[in-house]
């Protein structure tokens, strides 16, 4: 009986040693760019590929913010009783990557047509009826301030998906940070008969940059603001999910959506009927679904005609 324990014991110190050689030949001769960090978000290892595209890597210490990834994955994991989490990034697929950004650049230009045409009529009312001059230069106002926000989206889209904008390198507890989202558009908000609150675990943390968190909630809570519709109640609620994750959910009481456009409501440009007719980019929720699939998570819309629209955001353990 000792001998069998013995050579399970020494069985048993094989297979760690392989899985090391294993996990050390994939960091070192892999293509993939991936990193490892201990618990304390310390660098302690870093693929030959993650090395050779970020030489400010630097093992025992933290991640430089001059290492920018796009649509990275995290796997927490322990290994000889440490918790360590892996960060995984894809290598950019030039040909896709080009056929997408050709076809952004021609939905843009269609967006920004709109408001162009409607600038134009104004200025050109104006030189017709110089008395309402006051009046037509404050909707040609608003005309440049919706193209300056759809650029400024768009730009930021464009950070995102170069990878200049890092999401998540680390957790935020999120009700602050959604507290903080509510007061600043509260003023906004009440114009629009739309009520916010949040509600949730306090301390509960989100795998993501606090930046991030707040275009996530933000970017929610104005869609409600300007679609739900007068007398709606928007609740942004942070919570575990049965398997042990955490998810953010923004859920209105407003106007709703139809089922056909639910699975398109975070494609860019996207608009449901009855918001084709209203002021908005097109791209609020897309960024949503960028950064929360970056993060590791998913993201999904729930909602009917008359019972509102709910958007959960949930992120594995």
């Amino acid at each position: 009986m000792p001998r069998m324990r013995k050579v399970r014991a020494v069985d048993s110190a094989r297979e760690v040693e392989q899985e090391t050689s294993a996990e050390r030949a994939l960091l070192e001769y892999g293509e993939l760019i991936a990193l490892v960090l201990d618990d304390g978000g310390t660098l302690i290892q870093a693929s030959s590929r993650a090395r050779e595209l970020f030489p400010a890597l630097e093992l025992g210490r933290e991640v430089p913010e001059s290492v920018e990834l796009a649509n990275t994955r995290r796997v927490r994991y322990e290994q000889d009783g440490e918790r360590r989490t892996l960060i995984v990034a894809p290598l950019v697929d030039q040909t896709a990557y080009e056929e997408l950004r050709v076809g952004f650049t021609a939905a843009v230009s269609h967006e920004l047509r709109t408001p162009l045409a409607r600038l134009l009529m104004l200025l050109e009312k104006i030189e017709r009826k110089p008395a309402e001059a006051i009046e037509l230069s404050a909707r040609a106002r608003h005309e440049v301030e919706e193209m300056d926000e759809l650029l400024n989206d768009v730009l930021f889209l464009s950070e995102l998906e170069s990878g200049r904008e890092v999401v998540s390198l680390g957790t935020t507890a999120a009700a602050p940070v959604l507290e903080q989202v509510v007061q600043e558009l509260s003023e906004r908000a009440d114009l629009a008969g739309v009520k916010l609150r949040v509600e949730g675990e306090r301390g509960l943390e989100l795998p993501l940059r606090p930046r991030m968190l707040a275009v996530i909630g933000r970017n929610l809570a104005t869609n409600a603001i300007r679609y739900a519709g007068v007398g709606a109640v928007c609740t942004l609620a942070v919570g575990q999910t049965p398997d042990g994750g955490a998810e953010l959910v923004v859920a209105d009481d407003g106007a709703g959506v139809a089922v056909e456009h639910l699975p398109r409501l975070f494609e860019r440009f996207y608009r449901a009927d009855k918001a084709r007719t209203s002021r908005g980019t097109g791209l609020g929720l897309a960024i949503v679904k960028h950064v929360v699939v970056s993060a590791g998570g998913r993201v999904s819309a729930s909602g009917a005609p008359g019972e509102g629209l709910t958007v959960r955001c949930s992120f594995p353990v």
